[in-house]
């Protein structure tokens, strides 16, 4: 069976930039299916808008089936996974730029994130679905604490990463190449 790959954008983020059409790219050249799903409302993302069109886009999950998140990203593919059916086992999730905590919003951004920020997650449900968790930071994000690194170790067990100036990942870095998340996405599909 064929190893599929579902790439979750940021918020206000597109399926066409930064780093995920080259990623997108090189799985496929390596023989995985992969889907970028556009998110809905990415202005304003909600958390039950953005798990139930995971749930949607992604069909029946099983251990061929694997996640990238971007920033929100992240955070939406947790609760998707939080939600699951107990016995369902995913292949495994990179996160890059993930966060519990943010910093740097602006004041009408405060609102759209309280819920993120706020809402309880079950790290055990989430744990139950797969073991596999590589988690990608940089030491210069300005959304997210370089602290959360540790939330990623001790919540979910994550292998984490962290690389030096690449902000927050995203379109105003100009990062068009991410192989640290190709290489993440090869290491938990072996």
């Amino acid at each position: 069976m064929k190893k599929r790959v579902f790439i979750i954008h940021g918020w206000g983020g597109t399926p066409k930039e930064a780093w995920f059409p080259w990623l997108e790219k090189e799985l496929e050249k390596r023989n995985f299916y992969v889907e970028i799903p556009k998110m809905p409302d990415t202005e304003n993302p909600k958390i039950n808008s953005w798990t139930n069109y995971i749930k949607k886009v992604v069909g029946k999950a099983d251990k061929n089936t694997f996640f990238v998140g971007h920033s929100i990203g992240c955070q939406a593919i947790m609760r998707y996974l939080e939600k699951l059916p107990e016995k369902t086992k995913v292949g495994g999730v990179v996160f890059v730029a993930g966060w519990f905590n943010l910093m740097g919003l602006e004041p009408e951004e405060k609102p759209i994130a309280k819920p993120w920020l706020e809402t309880p997650i079950n790290f055990r449900k989430i744990k139950q679905h797969t073991k596999k968790f590589i988690a990608i930071f940089s030491g210069n994000d300005y959304y997210v604490p370089l602290s959360d690194e540790k939330l990623f170790k001790k919540r979910l067990n994550a292998k984490t990463i962290i690389k030096n100036n690449q902000g927050h990942f995203d379109e105003s870095e100009n990062i068009r190449k991410l192989k640290v998340a190709l290489d993440a996405v090869l290491k938990i599909a072996k």
